[in-house]
């Protein structure tokens, strides 16, 4: 099973989004939905709604009054946080239900209105936002749905920002053409990425691309920084630090477009119990990648390969992928990771030696069909490079009095 979060802002048409997910196969389980159904006449949501906010959110058939209810709770943040304490829980309960009512390999689509609010997409391999522009959703929200505009510019601002919302976005489904639009948006997404995704964590499958030296993306960044609130999520206390690495952590560097980031762990023995965690998150296991390539010839007393062994997983989702190295806290693959990075950042002379080195390295792959293989064999046409920076990286650290405190707390 894969549950996939969905949100957007009030009025911003997840709805038609949902709907369009369940059409092509998804168990969409709606907390808009749910909500409305705990809090039903004779249930323990609605007496605690009453004990809280008095009987004046009541309809005179006993019904919860909504528009009462929101025009009191939304006015300011301790009524509002007081309707969520009730309703949240509530609702997170029963979703949980429907969900362990789902095949196990379905796609679950989890449609969450406060899904940012709530600090819960780091639990979702992958988040969907539909976005509308704020005076747009006014315009729907009082013309189509009957809502008072004060109202629903209040409820609206007390939600979560677009830039909220965009930082927690895998996928932004842009709302402001035609309803047909946005289904068909759906519809290329479902086929593109979600049936993939599906299947790959299925399988167990690391999601990969051709090797190639792409353009620097700005945002990839942005991106890393999901990928290690999951990660974070799914380790707790066994990572010690969690650490975007590699060339996409160089701003403004090309570099292949798959991410990389190191887990610091304590010992091999919370590598191992990382394992299954992970792979429920979305990460599958790469069994192949056991070990960096140790340099003998560069430090004296690192030639031991043990000094180099590693844990990895990999990003099942086709439309971000990426590998994962768990390390131990201070052995040399460890901090070599995190000092080639920081020097990368800080010389422009080893940012240029380096990319030579890649362009090269993707020449010679060039023509390898199996994306494995191709990545195998880029990284082994790297190896030379790798021999010789080791001591200069080295060096560097030394003569800049280089910390790897820069990291991405795990805890």
């Amino acid at each position: 099973m894969i549950r996939i979060g969905l949100t957007g802002g009030m009025g911003a048409g997840k709805s038609t989004a949902a709907r369009a997910l369940a059409d092509l196969g998804a168990v969409v389980v709606d907390a808009d939905a749910i909500a409305r159904e705990v809090v039903e006449p004779g249930t323990p949501g609605l007496t605690a709604l009453v004990e809280r906010f008095g009987d004046r959110i009541l309809a005179e058939d006993g019904t919860l009054n909504r528009p009462a209810l929101g025009a009191i709770a939304f006015a300011d943040d301790e009524s509002r946080l007081a309707l969520n304490g009730i309703v949240h829980p509530l609702v997170g309960a029963r979703r949980e239900e429907l969900i362990a009512e789902a095949d196990a390999d379905a796609i679950v689509v989890e449609d969450i209105p406060l899904l940012v609010e709530t600090g819960a997409a780091p639990f979702f391999p992958l988040v969907i936002v539909v976005h509308l522009d704020e005076d747009q959703r006014i315009r729907r929200l009082v013309f189509s749905r009957g809502v008072d505009e004060a109202d629903a510019r209040s409820r609206i601002r007390s939600q979560a920002t677009d830039d909220q919302r965009r930082a927690v976005a895998d996928v932004w489904l842009d709302n402001s053409g035609t309803a047909d639009d946005l289904v068909e948006a759906v519809r290329t997404l479902w086929d593109s990425r979600l049936m993939p995704f599906a299947r790959n964590v299925r399988d167990g499958v690391v999601a990969r691309r051709p090797v190639a030296i792409a353009a620097a993306d700005p945002t990839w960044g942005a991106q890393a920084e999901r990928l290690i609130g999951r990660l974070r999520a799914a380790c707790g206390d066994r990572a010690v630090r969690i650490d975007h690495i590699g060339s996409t952590s160089v701003p403004d560097f090309p570099a292949k477009d798959v991410l990389d980031i190191q887990i610091t762990v304590r010992s091999f023995a919370d590598a191992d119990a990382l394992r299954e965690p992970l792979t429920g998150a979305a990460f599958p296991v790469l069994d192949r990648a056991v070990s960096d390539d140790p340099h003998p010839s560069s430090v004296p007393g690192e030639a031991d390969s043990a000094l180099w062994e590693k844990r990895m997983h990999g990003s099942a989702d086709p439309g971000r992928p990426a590998f994962v190295h768990l390390r131990v806290d201070g052995w040399p693959g460890q901090r070599f990771a995190l000092m080639f990075r920081d020097r990368l950042r800080a010389d422009p002379a080893a940012r240029a030696e380096y990319l030579a080195a890649k362009e090269r390295a993707a020449h010679e792959v060039d023509g390898i069909d199996d994306p494995a293989e191709a990545v195998a064999a880029y990284a082994a046409a790297k190896g030379p490079y790798f021999e010789g920076a080791y001591p200069r990286v080295l060096e560097w650290a030394e003569s800049t009095g280089w910390q790897p405190d820069r990291g991405v707390s795990a805890r």
